[in-house]
């Protein structure tokens, strides 16, 4: 499994590198799929999305496919995925991004493409992985808000497959309060690892390896 967990998408040649590394073979040789649906739960400017769209077509694949995982028929959705050798998961509510996964049955059957494909998450897209996804790490991240918005009390982990947790934009201009104190916060009361990850930084999974790739500045607790 080759997981390229970004803050912020694909902002910098590094990672960029290291998502060739990851391929295989040239871009213009390979289908990619993009992946919204966490960003519909987001309101206001989308550009920010735009913008991450953009960068992910600007690197030239053969096929870029534009997919939203609710309201198709599972077999279709699959179908688009399993088309597709890599498969970036935007930015917006992780919470919406799991609820759909697990609402429409997805989990296994993106579990068994991506054993032959590359992931690339952004933010929310990066944040689905962890065993951690629960009301308990909503509570202790300190966004319990943005789960009752979608009028939900709880969430179930779609994966399940890490023990750590992610969390990005650190330092970031459009998060102006997540700054070493806010990290320190979370991490005095997270009873499980956290990966605190600024816009240049991204987790690298390769098989059973982890390990950061980065431009930036990250922290990981404890």
């Amino acid at each position: 499994m080759n997981l390229l967990l970004t803050a912020s998408g694909l902002r910098n040649e590094t990672l960029r590198d290291a998502l060739r590394d990851m391929l295989g073979k040239p871009f213009g040789s390979a289908n990619a799929v993009y992946v919204p649906t966490a960003s519909v739960a987001e309101p206001g400017d989308h550009g920010w999305v735009v913008a991450d769209m953009n960068r992910m077509y600007g690197l030239g694949w053969r096929e870029f496919d534009i997919l939203e995982l609710n309201g198709l028929p599972r077999t279709m959705v699959l179908d688009r995925l399993l088309n597709a050798d890599v498969i970036h998961v935007g930015g917006g509510s992780h919470y919406h991004l799991a609820r759909s996964i697990t609402g429409n049955g997805l989990a296994d059957g993106i579990l068994e493409a991506l054993e032959s494909r590359v992931y690339v998450g952004f933010s929310a897209g990066s944040m689905i992985f962890s065993r951690h996804l629960t009301a308990h790490s909503a509570d202790v991240i300190g966004d319990t808000a943005d789960l009752h918005a979608l009028g939900a009390t709880t969430v179930e982990p779609p994966f399940g497959l890490f023990d750590w947790y992610l969390k990005p934009h650190l330092y970031s201009p459009d998060f102006p309060e997540r700054d070493d104190a806010w990290a320190d916060r979370i991490a005095a009361r997270a009873d499980f690892p956290v990966y605190f990850l600024d816009d240049e930084s991204a987790v690298r999974v390769r098989g059973g390896e982890v390990d950061v790739v980065s431009e930036g500045r990250w922290r990981l607790h404890p």
